[in-house]
């Protein structure tokens, strides 16, 4: 699903991510005071993030519960989104949503942290935040439904959108 040529290196951690220059992280668990300090380092150093946060993962996992690997339910990021200005929470209507720019199921919403400096632009209704912090960038998606592995009719509508995600996040 991921480009060609793009190497995948999984992290057990986020507290050395090293020389890379673009880091996806999907569904994350929740992260230590020091992982949130060493990626907003690493992001405000020249990192490119592409994160994907989901307030309420719908999608069943083919990992069983306390397996590691294992997507969280829910995502509890909110100090290094509000370090970057943001808050998310999970929108009041729950299913899929029509009029986005790719397939979501019960997305969550990104909006500015009243009073905090505005690194990010809120897009799609919330769905997407695309931000500048420092030197490097982050594009948040308040989703996680294009890694749902179900085949269907939009498996190939959903690896189109994470393409063109990638290349957005990491063509900067």
């Amino acid at each position: 699903m991921l480009e060609e040529g793009r190497r995948l290196v999984p992290l057990d951690t986020l507290l050395a991510p090293g020389p890379l220059a673009d880091l996806l992280i999907a569904q994350p668990r929740p992260l230590e005071p020091a992982e949130n300090v060493a990626l907003d380092g690493w992001v405000r150093s020249g990192g490119h993030l592409l994160l994907f946060a989901d307030p309420l993962l719908t999608f069943d996992s083919r990992f069983a519960l306390g397996d590691p690997r294992r997507p969280a339910g829910t995502v509890l990021l909110g100090p290094i989104l509000a370090h970057w200005g943001l808050v998310l929470r999970e929108k009041a209507e729950a299913g899929e949503s029509a009029g986005t720019p790719f397939p979501v199921q019960s997305p969550g919403e990104l909006l500015p942290l009243a009073g905090a400096p505005q690194e990010c632009r809120i897009e799609e209704a919330g769905l997407i935040a695309d931000c500048r912090i420092g030197k490097g960038s982050a594009l948040i998606v308040a989703d996680a439904a294009l890694f749902d592995s179900a085949d269907g009719p939009d498996s190939a509508t959903r690896a189109r959108a994470l393409r063109l995600l990638l290349r957005r996040a990491f063509a900067r």
